[in-house]
């Protein structure tokens, strides 16, 4: 039975500042506060976990070496890890876990015990948007990376960053 409830962060242009296809640590920029926006977010009692399409994988532009790079060095940015799923396909030949498919959700909820119903999707995409929704989660769209261009969403809400998504999802608990 599920019973924790979390927020579902994307990675590039939401948690850190758009990179395309983030390939080498020395690109990592977390967003300025989104360090301590998460450490509040974990006091109150949320659980946070990454889900992100890494088709750079797939291309062959990087490898899962170099992904998990760059997921160390916004870690260490952020001042601490978070679990994290990503899909490397390729978007012409997509799986069910690549966003907006709900693959990756889904294994994260088994595996961390977590109530969509009670949970939260942050993303600066209508991709990240659609598997929020599909999976049950509430949604924000941020308005950095992807989502300073994106004029149209399905989003529940719409904050500037993930600071301020993560303001709202405090205040509306």
């Amino acid at each position: 039975m599920p019973d924790r409830r979390a927020v579902f962060f994307d990675r590039d242009g939401t948690l850190m500042e758009e990179e395309d296809h983030c390939d080498h640590p020395s690109r990592v920029r977390a967003i300025p506060g989104a360090g301590a926006a998460l450490a509040a977010l974990h006091q109150a009692g949320w659980s946070s976990v990454i889900i992100t399409n890494q088709s750079g994988i797939g291309r062959g532009y990087f490898t899962t070496a170099d992904y998990e790079a760059v997921n160390t060095e916004l870690f260490r940015q952020l001042g601490g890890s978070l679990p994290a799923y990503h899909c490397p396909d390729h978007p012409e030949s997509a799986t069910p876990r690549r966003k907006p498919g709900t693959g990756m959700i889904e294994e994260a909820i088994r595996d961390h015990r977590i109530d969509p119903a009670r949970s939260w999707f942050v993303g600066d995409k209508a991709v990240d948007i659609a598997c929020g929704r599909a999976a049950g989660c509430r949604t924000i769209l941020v308005r950095t990376g992807y989502g300073a261009k994106t004029s149209e969403s399905e989003a529940n809400y719409a904050a500037n960053d993930v600071v301020a998504a993560i303001a709202i999802i405090l205040e509306k608990e």
